[in-house]
């Protein structure tokens, strides 16, 4: 489901400014398969809407800062960020920069919406958590793993944080606010 996801995450994020033309990607290589999958589908994704790209690599906390010193040199529209458990846990890092330099930042992540980043697509994490209790419900009632049958999350979530669009000085669509699932005041 990444590159469907992937694909979203970049229409709500051209539906939120119609006028980018430039999104920074920021991947973390450390996690090379993520980093290359991430890569292949927003570059494909990318190409139908017509956005360039610039790629930024991050997997430390000091490397994030030089991406967002890029960012401040290279001002890209938005930042699209890829969806890595070090940037999940480097959230509050990640959206400080974000508002400080005034660039509207996307991510698969509620977590980083909630603590300032402008928006994020993903799955609903607790629905994920849900799922997991049932698989292991099943596992310490006697059933072998290998017969339970694979499961995606059937769940997504639109947030959208207003107060960082009031602070970046973007008007949220009416019809992106009527899609979101919560939007955060």
């Amino acid at each position: 489901m990444g590159l469907e996801l992937t694909a979203k995450r970049l229409e709500l994020l051209r539906e939120m400014l119609p006028a980018a033309a430039r999104v920074a990607v920021l991947v973390n290589p450390a996690n090379t398969a993520n980093a290359q999958i991430t890569l292949r589908e927003v570059e494909a994704a990318s190409r139908a809407m017509g956005l360039q790209l610039q790629i930024f690599n991050a997997s430390t906390s000091r490397e994030i800062d030089a991406a967002f010193a890029a960012f401040g040199r290279e001002r890209p529209d938005a930042v699209f960020l890829g969806q890595d458990a070090f940037f999940n846990g480097r959230r509050l890092q990640l959206a400080n920069w974000a508002v400080r330099h005034a660039l509207p930042m996307t991510s698969g992540s509620r977590d980083i919406c909630e603590v300032g980043g402008l928006m994020s697509y993903g799955t609903n994490i607790v629905d994920t958590y849900r799922q997991m209790a049932v698989y292991v419900g099943r596992i310490l009632k006697g059933a072998k793993p290998a017969d339970l049958p694979v499961e995606q999350s059937a769940k997504f979530e639109l947030v959208i944080n207003a107060q960082t669009a009031r602070m970046l000085g973007l008007e949220i669509p009416p019809t992106l606010l009527a899609r979101a699932d919560e939007v955060i005041e």
